[in-house]
């Protein structure tokens, strides 16, 4: 009888550790695909791919857990999840928690089979620190939870107080990220305007990017800079910015786009796709440049821009464009709060179900 118990008792066992395993592996692989392709961070990838070879060499010796394993009848599986993912910070978050639950697990079972639990104790606290690393570069978290790119024009407005306000508007309805395009305008009133915008993005937690001056990026402490084909190249920006400075780049065709992801901007955008009065002299590319990001693109969030509308939105969420970026159909519109509203709803109920194909 004591015999049947314990050997019940040590299945059970094998279980909890097969089952802690199979947790810690998943998290570890969701943290290392976040840093190797998101943060492009080496050395962050290779601690949590040692980990990995780590916990398999403790557990190496119980070559047959996987024949104590009842999927079939496990309760856990119907019990609900009630944690809900919506930002890139809370799946790392969560597998971050996650990893460091199921080490402390297997090191408190594990002591039960006599194992070298020490190593599991050291992995714990590494983790902790990994945590903070994989997390502390804040922009890049939101902008890959970003769906809705406001690129400004103060075409037709008369005064900074009614720039900011439809800027403010936008924002209520749903924008993201505020780029502040500025092409004509002296640099002291550049300077200016965008310590106002950045008050304002600031006060709402939105992204603020400004258009080609990295200079002026830099002294209003903005959270990045976009360039142009002939701007500053990419490589010298990174230069002079500091860590966790984003960089976003336009592209005009694939092999643009092509070339870009060597350079690893943070961000591309895609375009234009429709015509539009912005750049005149660039050919739309219509939505098989969409369609080719969607295929080829991968990593890194891009964002379709050009004539896009509430009139072919859709159509640009079908080929594939998840994220966009728009100019007139918020800042010429006369209910801007509305216009960025129905934009956003479009892209959070439809385009989401791309999002995993799309960067």
């Amino acid at each position: 009888m004591k015999t049947s118990l314990r050997i019940r008792r040590m299945n059970e066992i094998y279980r909890i550790i097969d089952a802690n395993l199979n947790r810690a592996s998943e998290a570890l692989r969701t943290l290392e695909d976040w840093s190797r392709f998101a943060l492009n961070n080496k050395e962050i990838s290779q601690k949590l791919k040692n980990i990995r070879h780590e916990l398999n060499q403790i557990f190496s010796t119980l070559s047959n857990l996987i024949l104590y394993r009842d999927a079939t009848y496990d309760i856990g599986k119907t019990l609900e999840n009630t944690s809900q993912r919506t930002s890139v910070k809370d799946v790392i978050s969560a597998n971050c928690k996650r990893l460091e639950q199921s080490l402390r697990v297997l090191a408190e079972y594990g002591q039960m089979l006599n194992l070298e639990i020490r190593k599991l104790e050291e992995q714990r606290y590494e983790v902790y620190t990994l945590e903070k690393e994989l997390t502390k570069n804040e922009k890049l978290l939101r902008l890959h939870d970003s769906l809705l790119y406001l690129v400004t024009n103060r075409t037709g407005i008369d005064s900074n107080e009614k720039f900011l306000n439809i800027l403010e508007k936008a924002i209520s309805g749903g924008v993201d990220i505020i780029q502040l395009r500025e092409k004509e305008t002296k640099e002291k009133d550049i300077l200016d305007l965008a310590r106002k915008v950045k008050r304002l993005t600031d006060k709402h937690n939105v992204l603020f990017i400004i258009n080609d001056r990295i200079d002026i990026a830099l002294a209003v402490s903005a959270d990045g800079v976009h360039l142009g084909q002939d701007d500053l190249p990419l490589p010298d920006a990174r230069q002079l910015a500091q860590e966790g400075f984003l960089i976003g780049l336009s592209t005009h065709c694939p092999e643009q786009g092509q070339k870009s992801m060597s350079m690893n901007p943070d961000y591309i955008g895609i375009g234009p796709v429709f015509q539009t009065p912005t750049k005149p002299d660039y050919i739309p590319r219509g939505l098989d440049y969409v369609k080719w990001a969607l295929e080829n693109v991968k990593n890194i969030p891009w964002f379709a821009i050009g004539g896009i509308d509430e009139t072919n939105i859709d159509k640009v969420i079908n080929a594939g464009g998840v994220r966009i970026a728009v100019i007139r159909a918020i800042m010429n519109s006369n209910s801007p709060q509305p216009a960025a509203k129905k934009l956003k709803e479009a892209l959070s109920k439809k385009g989401l179900l791309y999002a995993k194909t799309s960067g």
